[in-house]
């Protein structure tokens, strides 16, 4: 019997990168567990990362990296999210920002090739650190309360940040803030971790993605250099959304959730084989109530990989796209994903549920993706907003 799991693994011609991706997460999904019961953060898998030359995906061949586009890179995400999505949400950050580097204009050439350069040589994560207490997400708009203040010396920068993932192993944090100039102006400040006033108070204990050390990072008048300023405008000049950061976030965001579904899938598929309930005197598998809730899954699941290869295809061959297209993408792409381990526990009752099963870390996981930036209804608001033409 050819398995599904089985059926989705690329033949010898897939590049390099899938490949290497594909080996790598049978050695990360035997940890997932442990993290996950833990809420312990798994640098070993980052480790192994970086020597397969994933961390480098996104980095522009002519630095190093692979150059790598939002296609292969939804790929790789799906892939590392099928064994541990706390990991592969990690990654999809830092994938993020080294495209978003790349693509950008307002980014300092100097800072894109230094980080560039240090992701190519080892484990130097970023991530944008954005969300705060009040604030909430800056998605909705205001804000933020952190302030960076300029002196003849350096920015002093004091704040708090919330749901910082990756937190305990980032290298560099992208920190939303505002100045306290006469005119403020609000925007991006490239923060090297570990200066003096800054701390990790370990807050995340969360109901999914439980490895992601999605902490809050705490600065007390952190002092980081006057040329660290990457993108800071007046505040409404920030209005309009940045397209390629909007998109391949929701992308990304997407190919990971789609993956937990996956990995749901797949376990339901050999549950369905070896459970022999005594009444039936044969598998559930024989099932025909079985095969349809599982034959829906599958329908899900085409959608949804139709949806995020031929997104980014036209992202990487620089098709018009629009930030609301996107979250339209990711909103469908979660609450399949959501469907599809929803109806894996309908098939499975109480082993579905149990500690002892994967299904159970499965579900808890992809409902994250329902509360993921963009959430549900700030994306049909807007989507219908623009149907109104309001």
């Amino acid at each position: 019997m050819v398995t599904s799991a089985a059926k989705e693994r690329l033949s010898s011609e897939a590049p390099g990168h899938v490949a290497r991706a594909l080996q790598l997460a049978e050695v990360i999904a035997e940890r997932a567990e442990a993290h996950d019961r833990d809420a312990s953060f798994p640098f070993e898998n980052f480790d192994d990362l970086a020597k397969a030359g994933l961390l480098a995906l996104t980095v522009p061949a002519a630095l190093g990296g692979a150059g790598a586009g939002a296609r292969d890179a939804a790929r790789i995400l799906t892939i590392i999210g099928k064994a541990d999505p706390s990991t592969a949400l990690v990654l999809s950050m830092h994938y993020i920002n080294h495209m978003v580097m790349a693509r950008s204009p307002r980014w300092p050439a100097r800072l894109s090739r230094k980080l560039a350069k240090e992701t190519v040589e080892g484990v130097a994560l970023i991530n944008a650190l954005r969300v705060e207490p009040e604030l909430g997400s800056p998605a909705r708009g205001g804000l933020p309360a952190t302030i960076a203040r300029r002196t003849e010396t350096g920015w002093r920068l004091s704040g708090r940040k919330i749901y910082s993932t990756g937190a305990p192993i980032l290298k560099w944090y992208l920190v939303w803030a505002k100045t306290d100039e006469t005119e403020t102006r609000v925007g991006q400040f490239l923060v090297p971790a570990g200066l003096p006033g800054t701390r990790i108070e370990e807050t995340w204990n969360h109901l999914g993605l439980r490895a992601s050390g999605s902490h809050d990072v705490i600065f007390e008048d952190v002092v980081f250099p006057l040329d660290y300023e990457v993108d800071v405008r007046k505040p409404e000049e920030w209005k309009a959304p940045d397209v390629t950061q909007a998109t391949i976030h929701a992308i990304f965001v997407a190919a990971i959730y789609d993956g937990v579904a996956r990995a749901a899938r797949d376990w339901l598929i050999r549950f369905l084989h070896e459970r022999v309930p005594a009444n039936l005197g044969a598998p559930l598998a024989t099932l025909p109530r079985a095969q349809e809730i599982l034959g829906g899954s599958e329908a899900r699941l085409a959608v949804n990989a139709r949806l995020i290869d031929s997104f980014a295809a036209e992202f990487d061959a620089d098709l018009p796209l629009s930030a609301t297209e996107s979250n339209i993408v990711k909103l469908t792409v979660t609450n399949n994903a959501v469907g599809v381990v929803e109806d894996a526990l309908s098939l499975t009752s109480n082993h579905g549920l149990s500690r002892h099963n994967p299904l159970e870390r499965h579900f808890r996981d992809v409902l994250c993706g329902r509360v993921h930036t963009p959430q549900d209804d700030s994306t049909r608001i807007a989507a219908g907003r623009l149907a109104l033409g309001i």
